[in-house]
């Protein structure tokens, strides 16, 4: 009955999309970005993908692995991994990992005043639309009073490129915006002109603390640091264990000495890994 039924569904589909193309494009998606498509995806696979089939212009999945798989399939690569992944993210999402963020920065502004360097990185890995490094940005300009006579950035970066244009472009709309308390929202928005409707804009003064940058967390990383923190929220739960390890241990070397790791409310460290401390919610500190 049960395997009548799925069969009935995949007969109802617009294109044919058969468990080879699905094999195909998990192992590439895989190879490429990490993520991992176990069998229970495959209809969200369809219905993400099934967009730039009709875009494209193309009858069914073969034909999209074939375009993939020929000489400029490359081209495709982007849009394709783009289309897989998941955006979902809001101003002060898991707000606890801010509380404490706030007090780290609390902390660094008193060594500054003891005499120590003014400077202040932090990574925010896997950006998503931008909420998450603007909310970085709001608790820092709130943590520190003289920010502005700080060496501070925040790097953010995503895998998604049309996520890294919507972030650097700082616009939201109203019910994304209505979330932030009203004072804080008063400070750091201002609204839009030009046509945008009803959205608004981070203030230049934050958004001159962020960089933003497409990339691949399983690539090379034209990353300096050190960082005093790094967020990587909800991000790990695609990869397999040992991408996953690969990470956390890429994540230590670019930490400072008692650097911050923040991770999503559904991850955790695997237990064999020494280079951090489990000191609070999804909040990790990395051991000396």
């Amino acid at each position: 009955m049960v395997r009548n039924q799925v069969k009935a569904v995949e007969e109802a589909r617009e294109f044919a999309f058969s468990g080879e193309d699905f094999d195909y494009i998990s192992s590439l998606v895989y190879e490429r970005s990490g993520i991992v498509l176990g069998t229970h995806k495959k209809d969200m696979v369809y219905t993400r993908l099934a967009r730039r089939l009709r875009t494209l212009g193309l009858q069914s999945f073969r034909d999209y692995c074939e375009l993939i798989q020929g000489e400029r399939g490359g081209d495709e690569i982007g849009p394709l991994i783009n289309a897989i992944t998941t955006n979902l993210t809001r101003f002060f999402r898991e707000s606890h990992h801010f509380d404490h963020l706030r007090q780290v920065l609390h902390d660094l502004a008193g060594a500054a005043m003891r005499g120590e360097r003014r400077r202040v990185r932090i990574w925010s890995a896997g950006c998503s639309s931008g909420e998450e490094p603007y909310s970085i940005a709001m608790t820092m300009a709130e943590a520190i009073s003289n920010l502005a006579q700080w060496d501070a950035r925040i790097l953010a970066t995503d895998l998604d490129t049309s996520m890294v244009e919507k972030a650097t472009a700082a616009s939201y709309p109203a019910a994304a915006v209505d979330e932030i308390p009203a004072a804080v929202r008063a400070k750091y928005f201002e609204r839009a002109s030009g046509g945008k409707g009803g959205n608004s804009v981070v203030v230049e003064r934050l958004r001159r603390l962020i960089t933003f940058k497409q990339l691949n967390l399983l690539g090379a990383w034209p990353i300096k640091g050190p960082f005093d923190a790094i967020f990587c929220r909800n991000v790990m739960i695609y990869f397999d264990a040992p991408t996953k390890t690969e990470l956390v241990r890429r994540f230590a070397d670019l930490l400072k000495p008692r650097g911050w790791l923040y991770v999503g409310h559904s991850e955790s460290l695997l237990d064999d890994q020494t280079c951090f401390k489990l000191t609070g919610r999804t909040i990790y500190r990395k051991v000396d």
